[in-house]
């Protein structure tokens, strides 16, 4: 299934707080994962991960390919010129095309890695606070830099549990990491199911705890994202923050069940990438 990315100046997705307090996060997991893989023997490059049919290496030549992007994207968008390099983008089919191809050695792969994750690194630390609002392109569409950053994070912060977890090795859970990955997660499903529905309209309200968190996902002409309580809600989920950001991003099933009429809230990362909770 393509990306229908919504480009233009009014982002998809908005979300409450700092855009710049995402800065932190971002920088020490991609660090964290770089150290790790540092250390990594042939057996553990070639364990397989979460990801049906993807060793440990294969994430980390899609994590590659992800950070050169969000290099190009941000940069594209600081001169004033967002790019639309995912209008004909495939998520399923695209990074596993991607990955498929890749021939070179975990040694290869490693320096790859390492060295987009440093030019990553590099360019997030010189934002300025205004930077972080000017508009860049992820997989929504046009967003603030802030929310790419967000999708970035996310999308590192759970190959890093698909690369860990198989292997037995216990994944960092730091809260503002948490935190970030659970609010951008509760909007990206929202958000991609309603650009295939125009007409939909709902609130999903989260409740998590290990961190505690209340986080509200209004869902309309955009998706906004608040950190606050709400009572008139369509869809409240409950649980352990961790167990959430799995869930939500198709790694675990959820640990309650999810009437008919609010699921359509929860599904769109599933279809994007042509997955299930099975």
């Amino acid at each position: 299934m393509k990306l229908r990315p919504q480009y233009g100046k009014d982002p998809l997705i908005t979300l409450d707080g700092s855009p710049s307090a995402i800065a932190v996060p971002t920088v020490r997991q991609r660090r964290r994962l770089a150290d790790a893989l540092a250390s990594f023997t042939e057996e553990q490059w070639a364990h397989p991960s979460r990801c049906d049919g993807w060793s440990a290496r294969d994430v980390i030549v899609h994590l590659d390919s992800t950070n050169t992007f969000w290099t190009f994207s941000i940069t594209a968008g600081l001169r004033g010129e967002p790019s639309r390099f995912l209008a004909d983008f495939d998520p399923a089919a695209s990074p596993a095309q991607l990955v498929a191809a890749s021939k070179e050695t975990s040694e290869a792969v490693l320096a790859k890695f390492t060295t987009s994750t440093d030019e990553l690194v590099v360019l997030v630390e010189s934002l300025d606070e205004a930077d972080w609002s000017t508009l860049a392109e992820a997989p929504p569409g046009h967003v603030s830099i802030g929310t790419v950053a967000h999708h970035a994070l996310w999308d590192s912060w759970i190959h890093e549990r698909d690369i860990l977890v198989p292997l037995g090795i216990e994944p960092a859970e730091a809260a503002d990491e948490i935190a970030a990955c659970l609010r951008y997660a509760a909007a990206l499903g929202p958000a991609l199911a309603a650009v295939g529905d125009p007409g939909a309209r709902g609130t999903l309200a989260i409740d998590a705890t290990d961190p505690d968190l209340a986080i509200v996902v209004d869902v309309g002409e955009r998706v906004d994202v608040r950190s606050r309580t709400a009572t008139d809600v369509d869809l409240r989920l409950t649980g352990k923050a961790v167990d959430l950001v799995d869930a939500l991003s198709i790694r675990r099933p959820f640990d309650q069940p999810i009437p008919d009429e609010s699921a359509w809230l929860l599904r769109g990362v599933a279809e994007a990438f042509q997955l299930t909770d099975e």
